[in-house]
């Protein structure tokens, strides 16, 4: 290398990291002013973001806001309560027939309504037959030829898994689609790692230029023992609310039935969080490192006693190997 090109990669090299060095600009924490409010809310699968999303958007409708509810996950689930176990026609499967007939697809094939609250599924692929993120890539392509940015909604909550790490699933965060992140967790490691990961997402695109915040989390089936409570804590995000675990939430839940209705037993906990989703502003979250993560458990159920033993070659192959020499020329450096 001439002594010309080894001063230009130095250069480069130094210029890297001093834009490295620099601490991105803060996220915007005032008042949100854009007129719709789009809100990624991301969870672990089983988690219960559907069942937040469904009463959530329902009493936000009942206190006079206009919503639309995505459901992005590929298991076409997130109307399932709204509809009162109903399935309902996703955008993917409604497309390919539509295409297969000569015929372009419409609002009234995809978008679907009851009591104030307009829903639709993204869907996705059958097992092993696609990719689950392209298949939202697909849905939000054909979303955006319907005139998904002239529409005027209030509130657009997108339901997204948040276990699954492929491209499509991030397309919120990345692409800047949204304002504020929303993550669902509870009291168990496996959900507070996906309410992680989530997290340092929003920091990773954060630091390329993006504008989207974590506005906060939802404690779902807590049952008071406040690792989640703590996780948000250290991760700099408010709770937005605890929904706890308790049997006639189960049991309504399983039965397809709303409970997020105004003057209902549990109309005020889902008022709230609607008044909390609304007003949170969007903050620039702390992830936690592993260690910090595990630290928010006890060592008996996260396994911090274990040592991690070397294996051999014995353990491998069930007998000892001798060294053989080798032939490799090794050059001192000069």
């Amino acid at each position: 290398m001439s002594t010309n090109s080894a001063e230009k990669t130095i250069q480069f090299t130094k210029r890297l990291r001093d834009e490295a060095s620099h601490e991105p600009e803060k996220v915007h924490t005032g008042e949100v002013t854009k007129e719709t409010q789009i809100i990624a809310i991301y969870g672990k699968g089983g988690i219960g973001k559907s069942f937040t999303l469904a009463n959530l958007s329902y009493m936000m409708a009942q206190q006079g806001k206009k919503v639309l509810l995505i459901g992005c996950d590929p298991k076409s689930d997130t109307t399932s309560l709204l509809f009162g176990g109903k399935a309902c026609p996703t955008i993917i499967e409604t497309s390919s027939k539509k295409k297969l007939a000569g015929e372009a697809v419409s609002i009234g094939d995809v978008c679907f309504k009851r009591d104030g609250v307009y829903a639709m599924e993204l869907g996705g692929p059958e097992v092993g037959r696609g990719c689950g993120g392209r298949g939202i890539i697909h849905g939000f392509e054909t979303l955006e030829k319907l005139g998904f940015h002239e529409w005027g909604f209030d509130y657009v909550l997108l339901d997204f898994l948040g276990d699954v790490v492929c491209g499509g699933f991030g397309l919120p965060i990345a692409r800047d689609m949204c304002q504020k992140v929303i993550v669902v967790g509870s009291n168990d490691l496996q959900s507070l790692y996906v309410a992680n990961n989530v997290c340092s997402a929003v920091e990773y695109f954060r630091k390329l230029g993006g504008n989207v915040g974590v506005a906060g989390m939802v404690i779902n089936k807590d049952d008071g023992t406040g690792e989640a409570a703590k996780f948000a804590e250290l991760a700099g995000v408010p709770v937005l609310a605890a929904i706890p675990a308790h049997e006639d939430i189960r049991r309504k839940s399983a039965s397809y039935e709303i409970i997020g209705r105004p003057g209902g037993q549990w109309g005020p906990l889902f008022e709230s969080l609607a008044k909390n989703v609304g007003e949170a502003p969007p903050q620039r979250p702390k992830p936690l490192t592993q260690d910090e993560l595990l630290g928010l458990f006890s060592a008996d159920t996260v396994g911090r006693n274990v040592v991690l033993e070397p294996a051999t070659e014995f353990d491998m192959r069930g007998a000892t190997i001798s060294t053989k020499p080798t032939f490799e020329v090794i050059y001192d450096e000069v």
